[in-house]
């Protein structure tokens, strides 16, 4: 194995990721200005620019379930258990006693274990929630004559908070976790350039030489 800077964010992964993280930043302040924790916007202003960013993002992530399956990297999300152990032991304790990271990236598996278990789980758990829970939230004129609209309404609005105050949680672990290791621009460079460090086997060295050399950066 040898170490070699990648290309291994694509162009619509990269704008994906900060398109996401732009929108979820958007509905995070709108979200807590409805919720009446600051004054910054008005009510009003607050849920049109809530509403606005909520349909842009469900829009993308359509986009983005149809390119990761059409071009199989979904398979980057699903989680293994060999090494979670490790890597959970590594962030709980490890990082305070100075351990060096017990994963290392490849060509086929740029996200360990605890990684890839918790964008699964953003992914297939509290993106639904949020997002089924605010389309019902936002056709309430819809089906509030009902019977059971009160305490149905109820239940959609705890769903709805409690699933974007996880996504907050994930936010604020995730900037925290690229403060570990080599630095926090060293670990937001890749996702700028693109490029990332990483071991390849001399087969996939030699693969992306021959047919991918726009990948290997000298």
């Amino acid at each position: 194995m040898s170490e070699r800077k990648v290309l291994v964010y694509t162009r619509f992964n990269r704008l994906w990721h900060w398109s996401q993280a732009a929108s979820i930043l958007v509905l995070l302040f709108t979200g807590f200005r409805i919720m009446g924790l600051h004054g910054v916007l008005t009510f009003g202003q607050a849920v049109t620019l809530h509403s606005v960013a909520a349909l842009a993002l469900i829009l993308l992530w359509v986009f983005t379930a149809f390119w990761l399956v059409t071009t199989g990297t979904w398979r980057q999300f699903l989680p293994r258990r060999a090494g979670l152990w490790q890597v959970a032991r590594f962030y709980a304790w490890g990082v305070f006693r100075g351990e060096e990271h017990p994963y290392r990236k490849s060509l086929r598996r740029r996200h360990n274990p605890l990684q890839a278990l918790s964008y699964l789980a953003l992914k297939v758990l509290l993106f639904p929630a949020v997002f089924v829970s605010g389309i019902a939230y936002l056709g309430y004129t819809f089906w509030d004559h009902l019977d059971m609209s009160g305490w149905v309404i109820w239940t959609v609005a705890n769903i709805h908070i409690l699933a974007a105050c996880a996504i907050a949680a994930f936010v604020v672990i995730h900037v925290y976790l690229l403060t570990i290791g080599h630095g926090f621009l060293d670990h937001v460079k890749p996702m700028v350039t693109g490029f990332e460090t990483i071991d390849l086997t001399p087969e996939q060295e030699a693969y992306l030489a021959a047919d991918e050399p726009g990948r290997l950066k000298p």
